[in-house]
């Protein structure tokens, strides 16, 4: 930072023993400027406010549900005393697709665990992902090693039929787990969108795993299918992953199928590894058509995530169907306020 202060807040990172007053010291003088908490950084314009996502939401439930909801305080408050109200405005403002009655809302909302949302409910994930299929570009890609790629929804969606309908044919259905042991690429979202779409479960761990820490967690889900990449781009090194899934295939009997995605290389030499194949070879059988999403009641499994594993073996955290789908839906429309035209950035591991 080229300042005393700088070096101070330097420091501070590099030797936890020093005394938590000067650390919000150092951060206040360096990174508030003086400023207090209390102190107002940014506000956005009023034209912004008005068209923001949360903006409309308020006018919508202010009409329809609580007259006395006018800003964000009070919509917050009005989520907490009327939370299945909250839940199922948020449902029709976020457009949700599902079939089912919807009430009731909530069943033994005074138990934890044990309280039901939407019991009457069933829903799919992939489906209402995958609700556009027109020529606006979906994901835009950039690696490490300067590969550039790009896919519209229509695109996206033809991608995710053709890996639905093979995973089909390997047999996945309802409740079964399909793993990806991937960097953050879109064949990633592919696998599982195409996963969900059928009612599977996904799971995914970090390529830069080792051997134990990957059987560590898919070892406890029992993965029917698992999707890998032969290698991967890091600080300007290309690293494998074909010979430690080679090891840990050979150590979880029920992958019956693993699946080789295109990135540093467009296809791979599998010949010494029966179960692989590559990803074309996988999805070539089978043309583009209309998905039959397979909707399932709405707390069915989704995600299988971990705990860290830095005390014992990593713990499985199960993440449902439905809960995911209006929590994502209700953080990026109204928290991030992310609309159509926006794009959003992601720098992170496709991993859990």
């Amino acid at each position: 930072m080229g300042s005393p202060i700088g070096a101070l807040c330097t420091k501070t990172v590099q030797d936890k023993s020093w005394p938590v007053p000067v650390v919000r010291l150092a951060y206040r003088l360096v990174f508030q400027q003086g400023k207090s908490m209390a102190d107002l950084l940014w506000q956005p314009s009023p034209e912004r406010i008005g068209r923001a996502n949360v903006s409309r939401f308020i006018k919508v439930v202010a009409s329809e549900l609580d007259a006395s909801v006018h800003d964000y305080p009070s919509l917050y408050e009005f989520s907490i005393r009327q939370p299945d109200r909250f839940w199922r405005a948020v449902w029709d403002f976020c457009g949700i697709r599902a079939s089912g009655e919807r009430e009731p809302v909530l069943v033994d909302a005074d138990k934890m665990p044990g309280a039901t949302w939407f019991p009457n409910v069933r829903v799919n994930f992939a489906e209402n992902l995958l609700r556009f299929r027109d020529d606006r570009v979906a994901i835009v890609f950039r690696g490490e090693s300067g590969i550039s790629r790009e896919w519209t929804f229509a695109a996206l969606y033809d991608e995710v039929s053709r890996v639905a309908q093979a995973l089909a044919q390997a047999g996945v259905g309802p409740g079964d787990r399909v793993a990806g042991f991937l960097p953050n690429i879109p064949e990633a979202v592919i696998a599982m969108l195409a996963t969900t779409s059928l009612g599977g479960v996904w799971s995914s761990c970090s390529p830069d795993f080792g051997i134990q820490g990957v059987l560590d967690r898919f070892g406890q889900i029992e993965p029917k299918v698992l999707f890998t990449a032969a290698s991967y781009a890091y600080g300007n090194k290309s690293l494998d992953c074909l010979a430690r899934i080679k090891d840990v295939v050979a150590q979880l009997p029920s992958v019956q199928q693993v699946v080789v995605a295109p990135y540093l290389e467009e296809a791979n030499d599998l010949s010494g590894f029966p179960k692989a194949l590559n990803w074309r070879e996988f999805t070539s059988p089978f043309e583009a058509a209309p998905i039959e999403f397979v909707r399932l009641p709405w707390g069915s499994p989704l995600y299988i995530l971990y705990s860290s594993g830095t005390t014992g073996v990593p713990k499985c955290i199960v993440h449902g169907v439905g809960g995911t789908l209006i929590q994502h839906l209700k953080e990026l429309m109204l928290h991030a306020d992310v609309k159509r035209e926006d794009k959003l950035f992601s720098i992170r591991p496709a991993a859990g």
